[in-house]
């Protein structure tokens, strides 16, 4: 077996790890510039989309909450360059939140259970399928003050706020502005999958592959379903999980009927000050990144994503909270993907937030079986790949 050495990592660091990073943020830099004028051209045919500049605390609906704002600052000064609507799942593939504008004083509330109707608004003789644990449906009623333009039947059916009615809305809204920006050498149009609009961006980099999600953020509320922080835990602080819970979350539309929920800003915070103790998390989580998009799963729609290992990371720091817990470097980068190697040949990894969800539920089983053996495959002679 050859093994390696705290060395061995900060030299892969330094010539892998760091070189990636500079090729993605270069990519990141110049697709937020094209999305970013697409969508300001959207939101000027149809306000109830907004650019992404106006996403997370940057929305025009929290003028009002300057305190929320500073705090949001204070914690990712100097740690975070990227606009929050951008999540890299790959260093080819982005997620973005497009988000919405006009839905007010957002309250949970017990919504009727069964839906009888098509997307195109038919009756049907069985009700539509219930969400699933991370999803839910969206009524108007649920906005103390929903704008007049949302009373829109294109988007609206039977009182429920329709994602795919919403998604179909923006998609026309997006080919129409690719032309008015002239940009149709550098985005192109790709087939849907699902509810989710498509788009390949060419960078000086690469081309990537950019997901847009029109997206309801909800700042100052917190769902129920996601009982966190868990009792008797130690990471994070109280103090900063109740930060956390300030910055809300998000309803993505990327289901037919049902918003799926997202905690991207809590993600962002959290793994943003990670190492506040001087441990070595971030690193150890790089590292094996860059191990699975190189060796163990690469491509372009991998079954595990840079989310995936986020979620796991976190889930290690919860069950080690302590700063001697992060001081081996090598000891904690194995720990990391010994534990990567259980949940994907188990197939379960559960969501950090709403640990009743497994997202590894519906990823293609024979797929994760393949990366379970390359992480074997590394755990008996881990030197051959880091050196």
């Amino acid at each position: 077996m050859t093994n390696f050495t705290d060395e061995d990592l900060d030299n892969y660091l330094q010539n892998q790890v760091d070189l990636r990073h500079r090729q993605v943020s270069k990519s990141v830099e110049d697709v937020q510039k094209i999305i970013k004028d697409l969508t300001a051209e959207v939101s000027s045919k149809d306000a109830r989309f907004q650019s992404i500049a106006n996403s997370g605390v940057h929305n025009a609906s929290l003028k009002d909450q300057p305190a929320l704002v500073s705090k949001w600052s204070a914690l990712l000064r100097g740690r975070c360059a990227y606009n929050p609507a951008i999540q890299v799942l790959t260093p080819t593939l982005f997620l973005i939140s497009v988000p919405l504008q006009g839905l007010m004083g957002y309250k949970e509330r017990r919504t009727r259970q069964w839906r009888y109707y098509t997307l195109s608004g038919s009756r049907l003789l069985s009700p539509v399928r219930e969400p699933e644990k991370l999803h839910q449906w969206l009524e108007l009623e649920s906005f103390v003050n929903p704008n007049q333009e949302w009373h829109d039947a294109r988007m609206i059916i039977e009182g429920d706020i329709v994602p795919a009615k919403v998604v179909n809305v923006f998609k026309e809204h997006l080919e129409a502005s690719i032309k008015t920006c002239g940009l149709t050498s550098k985005v192109s149009m790709l087939e849907s999958v699902g509810s989710v609009v498509r788009v390949a961006v060419e960078t000086s980099e690469a081309q990537i592959e950019v997901e847009l999600v029109p997206t309801v953020e909800l700042m100052n509320y917190w769902p129920k379903r996601a009982r966190w922080p868990r009792l008797f835990r130690r990471w994070p602080s109280t103090e900063r999980a109740r930060c956390i819970k300030s910055f809300g979350f998000n309803l993505m539309a990327t289901s037919n009927y049902h918003w799926l929920l997202s905690f991207s800003r809590a993600e962002q915070v959290l793994l943003s000050n990670i190492d506040e103790d001087g441990g070595c998390r971030r690193k150890c989580y790089r590292v094996v990144r860059q191990l699975k998009e190189d060796v163990w799963c690469p491509g372009s729609k991998p079954v595990i994503t840079a989310y995936h290992l986020q979620t796991l990371l976190f889930w290690t720091c919860e069950k080690y909270p302590c700063t001697r817990d992060w001081r081996d470097f090598r000891g904690c980068v194995l720990r990391l993907v010994q534990k990567l190697h259980k949940c994907v040949s188990q197939h379960y990894l559960r969501h950090y937030f709403v640990r009743s969800h497994n997202l590894l539920k519906y990823s293609n089983t024979n797929e994760l079986d393949d990366v379970a053996k390359k992480i074997n495959n590394f755990l008996d002679n881990p030197g051959t790949y880091v050196h």
